[in-house]
């Protein structure tokens, strides 16, 4: 409302108004011919304002008591009389009443133009400066309202093309989509228009994320998302299991929930080695197959992983393959085992500067399958040495790429305030105040 405001105000002080002629006659004068010409547009403003959504027709924007200064030069002929001079034309009492109907194009991005301008002038007076300027201001009556006419025109023109110009112009920074690394992106497209309501403007984003490889549709539906009437904040975002849940599946189409590790990839503060010697302790037959072998583990999911939101915050339960392979003086690799196993996994959600961002919480993995090993005392040492992996290895790596944060679909220039995260079931709330950065 308030950057609007300012750039409608700047927008009507660059009116450009056309020179007016005319004739009039006046009592015992005769015929007067007239001739007002470099009309300056000194200034424009709108001291009272009020933007509000309206259902059933989008925002509307109400402007009363707005005023304006002008000034021009004057040219007079009647009967033997030539005179020029300056004036000055003050207009009052100035109302604009505009709507604004919202939408969104094929490509779902929003959309914002005038349905309807109307302005009202109250008053007009004009002031001659010259010779014979008392006789002029006269007939002052028939020129005001020239003016008054000129400019309720010329207002609304000014008020379409500022809105075409620059405000649909700036609502088209909002991305609809956008790429978040080599493998994945999001799409915010618009759904349908924006719906305006009597204390607010809702609208439904698609909130999808994609391989860029693989652009394929998730095989789940999302669930029909209701915000809370909470009124707080300037702005709310709903993120559903289902936005997250494209997530997990974009990731595992894209190849990006794979990952290995060798004795390179271990830190050096973790004390132990990744080779068939360490491993031997819990699988005999490595040591006897390839003694003292370098592995390389290759962890997988068979599925996306499937998250739920609760009032509790974020929980999922990935199952994680763990494929081993001994490393052959050849580089080939050898086949050694695979372990399934099962971690409970909580997530920290949080917002900064403009990025959903998070972390992630892990608990004990606990083994399903494993294909050799010495019963289930090795199931529970293997397990000891995935829990090192995880914990030491992957969950850095993937809380690192947490930590970068997924943009939210916010216009250019535009910053969140005092941002809150609640959990609700099956949907997360973010509610944050808007700050605009003018250019």
């Amino acid at each position: 409302h308030q950057h609007g405001i300012a750039m409608l105000e700047k927008e009507l002080a660059r009116l450009t108004l056309p020179d007016i002629s005319g004739d009039f006659r006046v009592l015992r004068v005769g015929k007067v011919h007239y001739e007002l010409s470099r009309l300056r547009l000194r200034n424009f403003h709108l001291p009272y304002s009020r933007i509000s959504p309206v259902p059933s027709v989008g925002l509307q924007v109400s402007i009363s008591n707005a005023f304006a200064e002008l000034d021009g030069d004057w040219r007079v002929k009647m009967l033997f009389i030539r005179d020029h001079g300056s004036f000055d034309l003050k207009v009052e009492n100035v109302y604009i009443k505009i709507s604004l109907r919202l939408g969104n194009d094929a490509a779902g991005k929003p959309t914002i133009s005038t349905s309807d301008c109307s302005t009202r002038i109250s008053k007009v007076r004009v002031l001659f400066s010259g010779k014979f300027a008392w006789l002029y201001n006269l007939f002052h009556s028939a020129i005001e309202s020239k003016f008054k006419k000129i400019l309720e025109s010329k207002v609304c023109d000014s008020v379409e093309e500022s809105v075409h110009s620059e405000l649909q112009t700036y609502i088209r920074t909002l991305p609809v989509t956008a790429k978040i690394d080599a493998r994945t992106g999001i799409d915010y497209s618009f759904v349908a228009p924006p719906v305006a309501t009597a204390q607010s403007l809702d609208t439904g984003l698609k909130g999808e994320f994609y391989s860029l490889a693989h652009h394929s549709t998730a095989p789940f539906s999302p669930l029909p998302l209701s915000l809370p009437s909470d009124h707080d904040r300037m702005v709310y975002f709903g993120a559903s299991n289902y936005f997250f849940n494209t997530a997990g599946f974009a990731y595992h189409t894209s190849g990006a929930l794979v990952f290995e590790i060798t004795d390179a990839t271990i830190p050096k503060d973790v004390d132990f080695h990744l080779n068939t010697s360490t491993f031997s302790a819990f699988v005999p037959q490595l040591e006897q197959m390839y003694p003292n072998t370098p592995m390389k583990l290759r962890l997988s999911t068979l599925t996306a992983p499937f998250l739920n939101i609760g009032p509790g915050g974020i929980s999922l339960k990935p199952i994680v393959d763990v494929q081993a392979y001994a490393i052959l003086p050849s580089s080939s690799l050898a086949p050694l085992f695979v372990l399934s196993l099962v971690r409970n996994v909580s997530a920290v959600i949080d917002v900064r500067s403009g990025h959903i961002v998070g972390s992630l919480n892990v608990g004990r993995y606990r083994g399903e399958r494993p294909l050799l090993g010495r019963g289930r005392l090795g199931v529970r040492q293997l397990q000891s040495i995935m829990n090192i992996v995880a914990s030491q290895i992957l969950l850095p790596r993937l809380n690192a790429r947490l930590d970068e944060g997924f943009p939210l679909p916010l216009p250019d220039r535009i910053q969140l305030l005092n941002t809150f995260v609640r959990f609700h079931q099956n949907f997360l709330l973010l509610g944050a105040d808007v700050h605009f950065q003018p250019k």
